[in-house]
């Protein structure tokens, strides 16, 4: 089940790879989470990063302050390992390791859960992060999935 799991989230990293993504697109892809979670009644904080930049933010009615600090931890993650947090947290798991210090990094300053999901260009690579937090981590993340699904449609 754990490889059938990998091959799923990596199959769904290819085929959401964008051909572009600015501003206009951070603020149509975090509205469409917004529509999506609220419609359902979702506590979860949304967003959404090209770069350094914060390009979209959302804190949903039932969202908390701690949400924030899982987005945090959760971008780290897509900006050091380059695939979701999802991805990276079941890889290690398969392993039996955890992301800690034995890995270079601060449990305190990364989440290998799911929830963030790199923004992927085309013959680019990896140029921003898409983060929802406040469900499960296969939620988290299979709320990202259906909206980048519906934005690149």
């Amino acid at each position: 089940m754990t490889d059938d799991l990998i091959a799923e989230l990596e199959s769904q990293e290819r085929e959401l790879e964008l051909s572009r993504f600015d501003n206009a697109d951070a603020w149509r892809l975090g509205s469409l989470l917004v529509e999506l979670a609220t419609g359902r009644g979702l506590p979860v904080a949304i967003d959404i990063r090209r770069g350094a930049q914060q390009l979209f933010h959302a804190g949903l009615a039932g969202s908390v302050a701690d949400n924030d600090r899982w987005i945090e931890r959760k971008v780290r993650v897509v900006e050091r390992y380059g695939a979701s947090s999802f991805l990276v947290g079941r890889r290690l798991a398969a392993k039996g390791q955890e992301l800690d210090a034995g890995m270079g990094v601060n449990p305190a300053d990364y989440a290998a859960h799911g929830g963030a999901f790199p923004i992927r260009i085309r013959d680019v690579g990896v140029v921003g992060v898409v983060t929802v937090s406040g469900l499960p981590q296969a939620d988290d993340h299979a709320l990202v999935v259906e909206a980048l699904r519906a934005f690149r449609s």
